[in-house]
């Protein structure tokens, strides 16, 4: 199977299924000499694991990272970086009932087509359970970045048909005060009884994650193919149950005139440049000009339904699928630290391009 690597010079190569006894992480290209720090690891994976709330899934995981190469004394040094993140309440046998069902909208059917067999506990590789080793390595990637005064905030700003009023100033700070992730409690409120809602008729949610990069530098980039917010799209469309990533207005965009979207270039009293708007989200000619990247992420509502539903099996008969297992009502809530960790990764992974291009 391809595809489990992402990254050019910070590459981060994932392994381990859902169900399975761990998962985990190589990351390849991590700087030496770094100190790291294992509780901020600790902390992004607590704000991705199951069974934190009363609204995600009750599989119960403490997600405890394991270093077990390229650390020395809590020192990096150099070589391939391994984290293992160890599942301790697996249950393959909710499963058994699916072994020969094709759910609708999960990945069981694409991947039996591709490999001629398929991991039907909890859809092994295909299970949102990998996003807790990118977590772990986008974790890395932040104390990294923390170094250049890049940070990166994911928030939660729409769940189903509830957004965060337009126009509202948003702190941040506060956007892991409450179970939503949303920074802004009234709207969360009014998420969560949503939320509660879609529980009692069996149904799912889905929304949007909105984030934002701050201190990037200009020049970050590798047109043509390999534009920063390419890749950047890429990294957020590769998080399972993505379907949509926009950047700056984005579709927005489309509905003003040249006149309204274009950034004018200005310089502060110091002699920096930057511009009186930020329609970009911070790219222009697939390169950062040293404002913040702003992007939206859309995540499309769980598949698996607490109800009934039609399908078929693997001998093309139709079949009735009745709920089992645990499962979340609402993923985006705590996708939100997979956003940032994708983000992340892909930050310095251009960064660390460009130094080796101001090198040469």
């Amino acid at each position: 199977m391809a595809g489990n690597t992402f990254g050019t010079l910070f590459r981060i190569t994932t392994f381990g299924e859902s169900h399975g006894p761990l998962i985990g992480v190589v990351i390849d290209g991590c700087y030496s000499g770094i100190q790291l720090d294992l509780e901020l690891i600790r902390t992004q994976l607590s704000r991705r694991k199951p069974g934190q709330s009363a609204i995600t899934t009750q599989r119960m995981e403490d997600d405890e990272p394991e270093v077990v190469s390229g650390l020395i004394n809590g020192i990096t040094t150099g070589a391939p970086l391994t984290l293992l993140i160890r599942n301790k309440d697996q249950r393959p046998a909710d499963y058994d009932a699916l072994k020969n069902t094709y759910r609708p909208s999960h990945a069981d059917y694409t991947y039996e087509q591709k490999y001629g067999i398929r991991d039907h506990r909890g859809s092994g590789r295909a299970s949102a359970r990998e996003t807790a080793a990118r977590v772990a390595a986008g974790a890395v990637a932040m104390q990294i970045l923390k170094s250049e005064n890049i940070s990166i905030d994911a928030y939660v700003s729409r769940i189903g048909n509830i957004s965060i009023p337009e126009n509202i100033s948003i702190d941040t700070s506060k956007t892991y005060h409450n179970i939503l992730r949303c920074p802004h409690e009234a709207t969360a409120q009014l998420m969560l009884n949503r939320i509660e809602e879609a529980a009692q008729s069996g149904d799912t949610l889905g929304g949007i994650i909105s984030c934002t990069i701050s201190g990037v530098p200009a020049g970050l980039g590798e047109p043509v193919f390999d534009k920063f917010h390419a890749q950047l799209g890429k990294a957020m469309l590769s998080i399972n149950a993505v379907k949509g990533f926009e950047i700056g207005s984005g579709f927005f965009g489309t509905l003003q005139m040249g006149s309204q979207q274009n950034d004018v270039f200005d310089t502060d009293k110091n002699g920096k440049v930057f511009t009186t708007t930020n329609n970009s989200g911070g790219v222009q000619g697939g390169i950062t000009n040293g404002m913040d990247i702003t992007f939206n992420v859309a995540f499309k509502p769980v598949s698996t339904l607490m109800k009934p539903q039609q399908s078929i099996n693997a001998q093309n008969q139709k079949v009735i699928i009745q709920p089992g297992g645990r499962h979340d009502v609402c993923v985006v809530p705590r996708a939100t630290p997979i956003v940032e960790a994708m983000a992340a990764i892909t930050t310095l992974d251009f960064l660390m391009i460009a130094n080796v291009a101001k090198h040469k």
